[in-house]
């Protein structure tokens, strides 16, 4: 993927509102509305008047176009723009027009005819300071005007708007030939019928526009403001370069998020009073594609869309700077979850977390992505697919139809969920194999296409020496990536046998009340989605809808494992997705549900209730009773499925360690195995400090690139006690 702005090049982060689509002076309603919900009258008017020109008559003769394209017309009643704009000139402090106090320029410019669009084109270029010259072969200004208003009421408009420019209007002044006239350019608003002097000729560069057109009075004055900035542009480059007009806008209803609310009505049946406007402002959308920064947790939580991702993540990749090195973005890479959420809501279908993913590779491969990041979960990926790695035919046969494959983490939470499975799929399919693996998430995430290419190889080797059976998945992750990777091997979920096989749960949920949590990687698994709500419904459960589920299905946080990366963020992720509800959750994701369950929040695994074994409020193992938990599974179902007695090799000495410091050492994804290699290591080699204070020895030693500190005591007879224990990146240098 090009690391360059294409790929948000379809965003419509800054499309226009459809309101202002419809505008034929294009007001950016959002900047005005967002200016009357602060209560700021006086600038709200100063942006409506600065757009539009003549305020009084635009407010007095628009039809409100806005009205019929606000996406709040059934919702309540489209926003009143026009009695908004009102209010705005109502509680404004002062009316009156800024006064720049600016040299006259030396260029000159004839305007033929005093109607609004006129006199618009006229406005425009007086407040610039150029001299203009208007020509009306009537008696009076305002042209159509006349018939439509009482003349006060536009007159007294047109002049609070030029009360501080000077221009030469002639009235009874009817221009023939354009031949007369010596200029450096020309505005043709004859109107109406008026003459268009055929194929215009003069001195200067002529340009035309208003009811002459066939514009109706709003469009007249806007082309008279827009050909004001045409004729200024021609006369500074001496090139003609129409104003580019925008039209329309690619925004869609469904990219917005609408709050229905009732229309606010003024009281006195003509005008807002400032509550009044105050609530009606209140009730606009301000229409803005933000359904990424909505639903994205990443996006949401920084603030960030796409086009600023982009940027941000570019420098990161090429800076400018003299070393080479870019870290605007660097930890930002590597906190997306890569849950897909963002490119699920995007109305474009920008995968801003498939741009992020392959940052976070080239990232790698320039060996500037801080290695600390995911340096905890490659080793213990390789720690799943090197000691707790199993693949296995059943006795007897030389291939299989199935392979069962539950994923690392499924089994690091409890054991049983594997060997209840196992024993459940062979029940049905006696030929089926196993297969203990990591899928090569954790390397797919950290972006190390090296590894995680290993893995895949591994995998498929493996399955093609077992005669290439379909898979059985548990878990949504691991069939995410087949899918991804290996889609020559074709799966199925656990589940959907299980529901095929009208397994009867374990137990009775009767009357209680549960909301089913869908992995994010379910996200494309609508099949699934249904099963897992039908067992549980067989199972006597109630279920209540999250906010977030099925396709729109948010991550508990472990995605992408950025805990590292950044803990505030994890954290402020799992606190919004068990605030969903106060229901406990039912879900298929061991992670998932263990996340959960480190947060207090009650939580089933769908395993728990079909087979029976744990409740809702179980406590998650640590990260090395996860890793002993794998060890266990390997060594139960050679046991149980092969009859085969592994000798799991146990450590020489024992190592005490409270409750508390277990706590301490899983947050810091310490292992206690690690922690009693570094004490022997300090009793074997000799370097340790001790305190006869507190009859403690302490000492470090480097286990991969971490170097890890231990403050222990000698139990005779038992071990030893780990009184503390910590993980930094530095290397120390021994002497």
């Amino acid at each position: 993927m090009a690391y360059t702005h294409d790929i948000v090049a379809d965003c419509l982060q800054f499309e226009r509102a459809f309101c202002t689509a419809e505008c034929p002076f294009n007001l950016d309603v959002c900047d005005f509305v967002g200016k009357l919900q602060q209560g700021r009258y006086n600038v709200a008017y100063r942006t409506y008047q600065n757009t539009v020109g003549f305020p009084g008559i635009v407010t007095a003769l628009c039809p409100e176009p806005c009205r019929l394209v606000c996406p709040m017309k059934g919702e309540g009643g489209a926003i009143s723009i026009k009695s908004l704009e009102k209010a705005a000139m109502d509680y404004a402090r002062n009316q009156n027009p800024d006064q720049y106090n600016m040299p006259l320029k030396d260029k000159r410019v004839a305007i033929i005819g005093a109607g609004i669009s006129g006199l618009a084109c006229a406005l425009r270029l007086t407040t610039r300071k150029y001299k203009v010259t208007v020509y009306e072969k009537s008696n009076v200004i305002g042209g159509h005007l006349h018939s439509l208003l009482p003349p006060e009421v536009f007159l007294n408009d047109i002049k609070q708007q030029f009360m501080h420019e000077e221009y030469d209007l002639r009235l009874n002044t009817e221009i023939i030939s354009l031949d007369e006239l010596d200029f450096d350019a020309l505005y043709i608003a004859t109107g109406e019928g008026g003459n268009d002097f055929g194929s215009a000729s003069g001195q200067g560069i002529v340009f035309s526009g208003g009811s002459l057109t066939g514009a109706d009075t709003m469009h007249a004055i806007a082309q008279g403001l827009n050909a004001a900035g045409e004729i200024e542009r021609f006369m500074k480059t001496g090139i003609r370069s129409p104003q580019e007009q925008v039209s329309g806008t690619r925004l869609t209803v469904d990219a917005i998020q609408i709050t229905p609310g009732d229309a606010v009505l003024p009281a006195n049946g003509a005008s807002y009073t400032r509550d009044e406007a105050l609530s009606e402002a209140k009730r606009c959308l301000k229409c803005a594609c933000d359904a990424c920064v909505r639903y994205s947790p990443l996006m949401n939580y920084f603030r960030k869309f796409p086009r600023r991702i982009t940027e941000e993540v570019e420098v990161t990749i090429h800076p400018s700077t003299l070393d080479g090195n870019g870290t605007v973005a660097t930890r930002f890479i590597s906190t997306c979850n890569h849950c897909g959420l963002c490119k699920e809501v995007c109305p474009q279908n920008i995968d801003t977390g498939e741009f992020l993913l392959q940052s976070h590779r080239t990232m790698h491969e320039k060996g500037a992505m801080p290695w600390a990041f995911h340096d905890f979960y490659l080793r213990d990926m390789e720690f799943s697919n090197i000691d707790a790695a199993l693949t296995r035919l059943p006795s007897g046969y030389d291939k299989s139809r199935y392979v069962f494959f539950p994923g690392c983490q499924l089994g690091a939470s409890d054991p049983q969920y594997v060997t209840r499975s196992y024993q459940f799929i062979r029940e049905h399919f006696p030929d089926t194999a196993l297969m203990l693996h990591c899928c090569g998430a954790p390397a797919e995430w950290a972006g190390d296409q090296s590894i995680h290419g290993n893995v895949i190889d591994k995998i498929k080797a493996d399955w093609i020496n077992l005669g290439k059976p379909k898979a059985i998945f548990a878990c949504p992750m691991c069939k995410q990536m087949f899918q991804r990777y290996l889609p020559e091997i074709e799966g199925d979920f656990l589940y959907s046998l299980m529901e095929e096989a009208e397994i009867r749960p374990a137990g009775s949920f009767e009357d209680l009340t549960a909301s089913v949590f869908d992995p994010c990687a379910s996200r494309h698994e609508p099949a699934v989605h249904q099963t897992i709500r039908d067992l549980a419904t067989k199972a006597g459960f109630k279920l209540d809808s999250l906010s977030l589920e099925g396709k729109l299905a948010s991550c508990c946080s472990y995605g992408g494992q950025v805990a590292v990366a950044y803990p505030p963020y994890a954290d402020n992720m799992v606190k919004k997705t068990i605030d969903q509800s106060e229901n406990p959750y039912i879900t298929y994701c061991a992670n998932c549900r263990d996340i959960f369950a480190a947060a207090k929040k009650p939580a089933w695994h769908i395993l728990d209730i079909l087979f029976g074994l744990d409740d809702a409020n179980r406590t998650p193992p640590t990260v090395t009773e996860r890793r002993n938990n794998r060890l266990l599974l390997k060594k139960q179902v050679l046991t149980e499925f092969w009859k085969e007695n592994e000798i799991m090799e146990k450590p020489g000495y024992r190592l005490l360690i409270s409750q508390e410091l277990k706590e301490k050492l899983n947050k810091a994804l310490i292992l206690e195995s690690d922690m009693l290699s570094v004490i022997e290591y300090c009793e074997q080699s000799g370097i340790k400090l001790y305190d006869p204070e507190n009859e403690t020895f302490s000492g470090h030693r480097m286990i991969g690139k971490m170097t890890f500190w231990v403050e222990y005591r000698i139990k005779e007879g038992f071990g030893f006690e780990l009184i503390n224990a910590y993980g930094h990146r530095m290397k120390i240098e021994e002497i």
